[in-house]
Order: structure tokens, then sequence, then C-alpha cells
């Protein structure tokens, strides 16, 4: 079998505000102590794996986790903006109910329209892939035939899983991704790229790191 560059992907804890539903794109919310719990049990999973590079988005709910994994590893994590989250521009930090009050021109907007609309000041899904897939290929082709990980958020999972699937992004809503989830992808040489495991927890993770 062709050696494969292995890629880990997992969501963010659990954030501070989950419980409000706000939209918080690059707003740089915290997580919570069962967000701290999910990275721990999840970095125990990872830790006698063999991965060479932590990443993660530069968003803080992010960042602590990937640190998290890292510190378990005896690797340094290293923090890219391009991994941030989908911009949600005006509406970033608001709930639905603020938005539409504060910007009642945006009442109409939907979300299953991203692929071609956006929130003013945001972006769309189209642009949020032009930024997103350029950063983890160039981090696929650091660590090529090796392991890495990347710790980044629900939207930037879905771009990358829809990348690694084949789908269009008409998909995107499609996949689902928990907090502190994990998916495991393989990219093979011949351009073969195989999803070991989506939306797992940590007990699937000890599984799916044993598949090859």
């Amino acid at each position: 079998m062709m050696t494969a560059t292995r890629l880990y992907l997992s969501r963010h804890g659990q954030v501070a505000n989950h419980h409000e539903q706000r939209y918080n794109g690059h707003f740089d919310v915290d997580i919570t102590a069962l967000g701290v719990e999910q990275m721990e049990r999840l970095a125990i999973a990872l830790s006698a794996e063999k991965i060479t590079g932590v990443y993660s988005s530069d968003l803080k709910r992010a960042a602590k986790g990937a640190t998290m994994i890292s510190n378990a590893l005896g690797l340094k994590s290293k923090k890219e903006r391009e991994l941030r989250e989908l911009h949600l521009g005006r509406w970033e930090g608001l709930t639905r109910e603020e938005a539409v009050r504060l910007y009642p021109e945006d009442a109409g907007f939907s979300f299953r329209d991203l692929g071609k609309d956006k929130v003013t000041g945001g972006e769309s899904l189209i642009e949020l892939r032009a930024r997103v897939m350029p950063a983890v290929t160039a981090l696929l082709k650091a660590h090529e035939k090796e392991r890495v990980f990347i710790m980044a958020h629900g939207g930037v999972n879905r771009v990358i899983l829809c990348d690694a699937m084949g789908l269009a992004l008409e998909n995107f809503f499609h996949i689902e991704q928990d907090y502190g989830c994990l998916n495991v992808i393989d990219y093979f040489q011949d351009g073969t790229k195989v999803v070991k495991l989506l939306n797992g927890g940590p007990n699937q993770a000890l599984e799916a790191t044993r598949l090859y």
C-alpha cells in the first residue's frame, strides 16, 4: 500500500457562549470547562500517535485545544490565521434575533445561500474555501508521508471534508462537526483521499489510528 499523509482534523471544544446560539466567526470566545475536558480526552487518545506537527486557527477556542494536544505529544503548536472560522461580518457576536433587529435589511439572509451570498463584511463559502484549502495543502506538503494535526472550526472542517470527499459546497450543511470531534483523512500520492473517520470521538480515534 502506498504511504499516505494522514490528517487528524478536530473541531475545538464547547464554547463559552454556546447556550446563547451566537454567531462567533472571528469573534474570539473561549472554551468552557467541558470544552477543556473534551480536549483532554482527545489529547489522551492521540498522545501515542507519531504526529509531527500541530496547527490551529489563531482564535483562542482552537489554539487552547491545540496547545493541549501538542503538549501531550511533546510538540509546539503553531497558529495559522488562514484556519479561522468563516467570517460572519457584522453578525459576529450576535444572535440571529439581535442581528435582524440591528440590521433589518439582512432579515432575508439564509446561511443556505452562503455558496454565493454572505453577511455584509463577511465571507461566502467560496471565499472560505479559497482561504482555507491553500493553507491546508501547504501543511500537508510540509508533512508529506507523515501525520499532522489541525484544530479548527466547524465551517473550516466542513470545507476540508467536502474537498476530501469530492463534494460540492452545497453539501456543507450535510456534514456534522460536534465540539471536540475528530476526523481522520489519508492523502495518497496519486491524489486519492480517504476519510477514515468522520465526526468521531476519542475512543473511535484510537481505532481509526490503527487502520493502516
